[in-house]
């Protein structure tokens, strides 16, 4: 991984998991998500516009800042015409409903869909950025209604996770220390989307605007 951007994520994400109480392994997997490949499978026989990590990105970004979200908005936004198979369609609900409620719960139970550790590093780097990417399109998807949230914390994280958008793994350095640098990232990205939710749940309560769509 990049080393001086990575020093700098890092003392972030120490400061924000002692602030919270909560500094463990990425590889918690407290909330119960769908497995990374069978997702990828299901989105690509239903001609997916995005792959599993963005996909589940946007609908990250999504939860956090669109008013009222539904899983039926979150397929308009990932298949051709918001449309899948029945079988399909469960699977992806489960996943809508177990990032919703993770996010939602007491326990901080939200982790991100990523290829499993046995996966290549270079390709969980690429995942988490593509993660990334999609969280912060589906953040932007309600641009207009945060533009007085954004400053401050919010808007910290947001500039973190860009940077992380084009991050790569460090040839030169060891496998170890790039495996390190890859967990660390992930919990900093889980923590920093748990944040946002959180400091944007005021913004989720107020009314929709009449007769203008969320997308």
């Amino acid at each position: 991984m990049r080393r001086d951007y990575r020093a700098a994520v890092l003392t972030r994400s120490n400061a924000t998991a002692t602030s919270t109480g909560l500094n463990r392994r990425h590889n918690g997997h407290l909330m119960h998500t769908e497995n990374y490949t069978e997702i990828q499978r299901v989105l690509a026989e239903e001609r997916s516009l995005a792959d599993a990590a963005e996909a589940h990105g946007t609908l990250a970004g999504c939860l956090c800042a669109a008013i009222g979200y539904r899983f039926e908005d979150w397929l308009l936004e990932i298949l051709p015409e918001g449309q899948a198979q029945p079988m399909a369609k469960e699977t992806l609900r489960e996943l809508y409903v177990d990032t919703a409620g993770a996010l939602e719960g007491p326990e901080l139970e939200f982790e991100l869909l990523l290829p499993e550790d046995e996966e290549p590093i270079d390709a969980r780097t690429a995942a988490l950025a593509q993660w990334c990417q999609g969280f912060l399109y589906g953040l932007g998807t309600s641009v207009g209604r945060m533009s007085q949230v954004c400053p401050g914390d919010i808007g910290e994280i947001v500039r973190d996770l860009t940077e992380i958008t084009h991050v790569a793994v460090d040839t030169a350095q060891s496998d170890e220390s790039n495996e390190s640098a890859y967990a660390e990232l992930v919990e900093f990205v889980r923590i920093g989307v748990q944040l946002v939710f959180d400091e944007l749940g005021p913004l989720r309560d107020q009314p929709g605007p009449p007769d203008v769509p969320l997308h």
